[in-house]
């Protein structure tokens, strides 16, 4: 068997050998070695032998004549002015940029060092720097742009000089939309916000696009025709463009069918038809009969039949999948929009020199310019420090650019519909009530919007199926927590009263219950009951069904005797003068058959009291008419009639006499009674023809007496 044998340990070498018999290991030389930069000398070992100590002294002598050797050299170089500096740091720089390989590697803090020493405005060199720093600040502010930014996104993109850089806009944007499809609504409204006040940016972006698919359409680029056809459309429903460019496009598209074409056609009208059904319908009237006629006739492939049946439905429901703009992205009103017309047979002016960099002599004049237009804009003051170019912080991001503090106003109320949402959330996720007030206290409401918890809170209530009396202990428990809430909650009261004709009836019983709960625990005062008039004329009926449920419930919580004694309080008496209403009494009798309908007939003892005890009111008969002469003369010819042989008439005239005031009585006969009453003279002379028609027994008189009631 073998054995472990230790071996011994080797002797440790000399501390310090400076003839050493191996090779001594080197470090890789440096990839950026400066002249400057010497390795010190080594220090003094201790117990040096005789030869090594020899060594050092002249190693040591080696290093100092260097070190003289080099400060000679740097006296003997003269100082360089500032103008040379700046001509070498502009050198330097050209030769970065030029390079054949695309320039060398150079570490951030020698390029700002660079940048900063060109501060030459006119020249090309500190052009060029700007130049990129406008394409690298405008692609990532592209590139970042979302829903929830976009309000942020815009300002930023305004403090960029957009009138120079309009091509790398356009340019950057097409990119973004071709890498994302999904994001082109984003960017289609993005570029709306920047046409409205920029139009000639809006306008070679539309150039672009055009010419981009027709190149595409020509080469059968689908990919590109797709991108292209979708920005479009969404353009068009942000009122960029018109609607004659999408339906040119899709006339193109369906002229010969294939099964890309047909495609991208659905594609289109998938995103533009809403558009057109609302502002062009006969555009899209003809372009769906031309599906239609694809459908039945054209040999196309099972897939592409699908999506034109697709394409039909998305139709038939209105578009509720595929809305023209997005509820996000709703934010520019219809009478900013400017709207370019541009067709595919016109003359497309690309402006491709816009892309590359150009030298501009008068490039301090217009960066002026673009300040005062930015300032316009933006609505800064004028004479404010202009925005400049930080070439330093452009290069690499390091350092933060100085932003100006901007008053943004939300046109988009996305702020309010994130903290609707957050209450919403927060009352429905809670188990109790004492932990939903819990956690609505802690939500971070801005100032004056205070009243969106609480209205919030009673459309919640509201759209339960039924009432819970869950909503209005958190209701209880906020009022009785800080008199705010109250006068809050008391404000919402009289606005729900005022717009309850809105309500369904769900509805109504629901905020009936919520507000009886409030009244009836004291969260509110009962003075909110002032603004209830309860009469035929200022009621309907769902106020008189709201007024109902809530009477209701307040009794049903306090007790009869309890709800008579609060109604009959002296100090709150006079909030209750519009539900007991005693100053007419017709609505008097209006208020106590309304609370005896719904089973509250002891809140109207006082009332019934008051219209017993009330006068009778005094009927006020007109003054009597004065009779005209024609009017007399008449009625004594017919007295005379009446009179018989005392008068001296021929018969014929008697019935022609007859014939005609028949009439003339039955006028005064028929007036109904709400009418102005007949003359006093008239229904005498009536009466006086009866009786004596009847004492004399005249047959004609009597005749003439019933003629004249039965026409009446």
């Amino acid at each position: 068997m073998l054995s472990a044998v230790r071996l011994p340990t080797p002797p440790p070498p000399d501390a310090y050998e400076v003839e050493s018999t191996l090779p001594r290991k080197r470090s890789p030389p440096s990839r950026s070695p400066s002249p400057d930069r010497r390795r010190p000398a080594p220090s003094p070992p201790p117990q040096l032998q005789n030869g090594q100590a020899a060594n050092y002294e002249r190693a040591m002598a080696r290093e100092r004549e260097l070190t003289e050797r080099f400060k000679k050299r740097k006296e003997a170089q003269a100082p360089r002015t500032e103008e040379e500096k700046q001509a070498a740091a502009k050198k330097e720089y050209e030769e970065l940029l030029t390079a054949r390989s695309g320039g060398r590697y150079v570490p951030p803090a020698r390029l700002r060092e660079l940048q900063t020493q060109i501060n030459d405005k006119t020249s090309a060199e500190y052009q060029r720097m700007a130049w990129e720093a406008l394409k690298k600040s405008i692609n990532g502010l592209i590139n970042k742009v979302n829903s929830s930014n976009i309000k942020h996104i815009v300002p930023e993109l305004f403090t960029e000089n957009l009138v120079r850089g309009k091509g790398l806009f356009a340019r950057s944007i097409m990119r973004a939309a071709a890498a994302s499809t999904p994001f082109i609504p984003i960017y289609a409204c993005l570029v709306a916000i920047v046409n409205t006040k920029l139009p000639q940016v809006g306008e070679l972006l539309l150039h672009r696009l055009v010419s981009q698919f027709k190149k595409a359409f020509k080469r059968n680029d689908k990919a590109v025709c797709l991108s292209s056809t979708a920005f479009i459309a969404h353009l068009c429903n942000f009122g960029v463009v018109s609607e004659l460019l999408p339906a040119q496009c899709l006339l193109l598209l369906l002229n010969k069918p294939t099964d890309d074409s047909v495609e991208i056609a659905v594609g289109l009208t998938k995103e533009v038809g809403a558009h057109l059904e609302e502002n062009n319908k006969a555009i899209a009237t003809a372009v769906y009969d031309q599906f239609r006629n694809l459908l039945h006739e054209a040999d196309l492939d099972k897939r592409q039949q699908y999506s034109i049946e697709v394409l039909f439905q998305i139709r038939k429901d209105h578009y509720k999948d595929n809305p023209a703009i997005p509820e996000s992205l709703d934010v520019l009103p219809e009478e900013d929009l400017i709207e370019h017309r541009l067709s595919l047979e016109d003359e497309l002016k690309t402006q491709d020199t816009t892309n590359i960099f150009r030298h501009d002599p008068e490039y301090e004049g217009n960066e002026a310019a673009y300040a005062r237009l930015k300032a316009q804009i933006l609505g800064e003051e004028e004479g404010s420090d202009d925005e400049e170019y930080e070439t330093g912080s452009s290069s690499d991001g390091e350092d933060a650019k100085e932003e100006r503090d901007l008053e943004i106003k939300d046109q988009t109320n996305q702020d309010l519909v994130n903290l609707r949402r957050t209450i919403y959330l927060t009352i429905m996720s809670s188990s109790t009530f004492e932990e939903a007030t819990h956690k609505l206290m802690k939500i971070n409401l801005p100032p004056e919007k205070e009243s969106e918890l609480v209205s919030m809170l009673v459309e919640v209530c509201c759209q339960e199926k039924t009432y819970s009396k869950f909503h209005g202990l958190i209701g209880e428990r906020l009022a009785k927590l800080n008199r705010l809430w109250t006068e809050l909650f008391e404000r919402a009261f009289a606005e729900n009263y005022d717009t309850i004709h809105r309500r369904e009836t769900s509805q109504l019983r629901n905020i009936a219950k919520f507000w009886g709960h409030m009244l009836s625990t004291d969260a509110i005062s009962w003075h909110v009951l002032s603004i209830i008039s309860l009469n035929e004329d200022d009621t309907t009926s769902s106020s008189r069904i709201f007024i109902k449920i809530l009477i209701q419930d307040i009794v049903e919580a306090l007790g009869m005797v309890e709800v008579q004694k609060r109604f009959k309080d002296e100090i709150m008496r006079p909030n209750f003068h519009g539900i007991f209403p005693m100053d007419n009494p017709r609505n008097t009798r209006f208020s106590i058959n309304y609370f005896t309908s719904i089973g509250m007939g002891g809140l109207t003892e006082e009332m019934r009291e008051h219209l017993k005890n009330a006068p009778k009111p005094v009927a006020v008969m007109p003054p009597p008419k004065e009779e005209s002469d024609s009017d007399s003369a008449r009625r004594g010819q017919i007295r005379d009639l009446a009179r018989g042989p005392a008068h001296e008439q021929s018969g014929s005239e008697a019935r022609h006499l007859r014939d005609v005031d028949a009439n003339f009585l039955s006028a005064d006969l028929a007036r109904p009674p709400d009418e102005e009453p007949a003359e006093e003279g008239t229904n005498g002379l009536v009466f006086t023809l009866s009786v004596f028609a009847k004492e004399k027994g005249k047959t004609e008189s009597f005749i003439l007496i019933s003629q004249s009631h039965t026409a009446a």
